[in-house]
This record gives structure tokens, C-alpha cells and sequence, in this order.
């Protein structure tokens, strides 16, 4: 018997690309996207992304949709406490495991499954440790689309967000930014692609640049935080 699974959605291409692989994975049965929202701004965490893209590309996926709802600013420790709540609650819901779409943060790694072990779920990571650059290829070459939606400012110009990801944009990546944006170079909103029934009708909007606050604290989970980069480029999107 497959075990039950949910999937950790961020919206954007790893966990598509991630998503497709395990759909012929016979050992597991996907059957829940859950993804962490932001209250305050009803946008998906890290990728700004609209609600209403995230539940409507729930839809075209085919997959019920569970949020994790975090405040606009939420501690360490209140963090954790959310997240706990979470992995409890779906637990008791029956899922055994869950799917992360990481590639290389090992640090990010073994933070996740050390939280996951305290409650009893195994986490899969179905992309670890392979050639980004091949990656980045595959998701192209089956089919998939995405735009960026979020851009570090440090590393990527305006002119990098609100573009489809594509063989120019590629070419077009500084040596020192990895092709899967690994590193958090950029996030994306992937609308289209096998795993998709139609793809996610959206228009742009205005692109800004938003600046954020460490607060000095450090975390086990992020050894470096005050060497965070607090400056990105935003494309925002609209559902049609």
C-alpha cells in the first residue's frame, strides 16, 4: 500500500518538476499540496505570489489544498510552534510522509527532517543533490512554463522579473546564479505543464522593489542569518 503524502507546494518550478517525479513514484500517494501563506498580505510566503493563483493552480493540478497560515512577522519560536501544530494536525489525518522540492541547502535539510521526526513524518527529497543545469533543461523540455515572480535584488536586475523561464533566460543568468536560483536568486509561479489540466490564466502587474528588516536574531535553522539579503524585486500577478 502507497503511503499517504502530502506535498510541500511553493508554487514554482522545483516543486512542479519535483511533483511530476513523484506522481510515478508506485511507493507513494500524493494527496494533498500544502503551502505557507502570509495572513497579513494573503500572498504565498517568500514567492508573493496571490492566493487566488495558488488555490486556482491547486485546481488545475487536481490536488486539495491545505495552507499554513503565518503573521506578517513571526518569530523563531513562533514559527516553530505553527508548524508543529501543522505537521500534528495532518498526521492525524493519516499522512506518514512528505515531499520537499530542495535541492542542494543541506542546512535547510536536516532542519526539516529533524522537525518532521519529532512528530513522526519521513520526508522525501525526489530532486537532492542533482545537476541544476539539467534540471532546469528537464522542466523545460517537458513542457513546463513559469514566470519569475520574485528576484534578489543583489544578484538580478528589474529586468530579470516577470520573465518566462526559458532558454534566453538562461543565457541570460550571471555565471555567479545558479539556473535553478538554488540559492534564492529568484522564485517562480509555474501556470503550465503536464501535472496541469489548462494552464493558469494570469496578467502582470507592476514590478517593485521591496526591502526587509532582519531582526539580528539567530536561529537553528539559518546559522547565517545577518548575512541575509534583504532587497528583491517583485512582479506582481493577477488571476484573470
Amino acid at each position: 500500500m502507497a503511503h499517504k503524502t502530502y506535498f510541500n507546494w511553493s508554487t514554482g518550478k522545483d516543486s512542479a518538476l519535483a511533483l511530476y517525479k513523484m506522481n510515478s513514484d508506485p511507493r507513494f500517494s500524493i494527496d494533498a499540496l500544502v503551502t505557507t501563506v502570509n495572513t497579513e498580505l494573503n500572498r504565498v510566503s517568500m514567492h508573493g505570489l496571490r492566493n487566488e493563483l495558488l488555490v486556482e493552480q491547486a485546481k488545475q493540478i487536481g490536488l486539495p489544498l491545505q495552507t499554513i497560515e503565518l503573521p506578517g512577522e513571526v518569530s523563531m519560536e513562533g514559527y516553530n510552534a505553527i508548524m508543529k501544530d501543522f505537521m500534528k494536525s495532518i498526521k492525524a489525518q493519516g499522512y506518514t510522509h512528505t515531499v520537499f522540492g530542495d535541492i542542494f541547502l543541506e542546512d535547510l535539510k536536516a532542519f526539516r527532517e529533524t522537525k518532521l521526526k519529532e512528530v513522526g513524518i519521513d520526508a522525501e527529497f525526489p530532486l537532492w543533490k542533482q545537476d541544476t543545469k539539467k534540471l532546469i533543461n528537464q522542466f523545460i523540455a517537458h513542457g513546463y512554463k513559469a514566470i519569475t515572480v520574485s528576484v534578489n535584488a543583489k544578484l538580478l536586475n528589474k529586468s530579470f522579473v516577470g520573465r518566462i523561464i526559458d532558454e534566453d533566460f538562461l543565457k541570460d543568468l550571471p555565471e555567479n546564479v545558479d539556473p535553478c536560483g538554488e540559492n534564492g536568486e529568484f522564485h517562480t509561479f509555474v501556470f503550465d505543464g503536464p501535472i496541469f489540466k489548462q494552464p493558469v490564466d494570469f496578467e502582470k502587474g507592476e514590478k517593485v522593489l521591496k526591502e526587509f528588516k532582519i531582526n539580528g536574531n539567530k536561529d537553528e535553522c539559518f546559522k547565517d542569518a545577518v548575512n541575509w539579503d534583504t532587497a528583491f524585486w517583485y512582479c506582481d500577478l493577477y488571476k484573470k
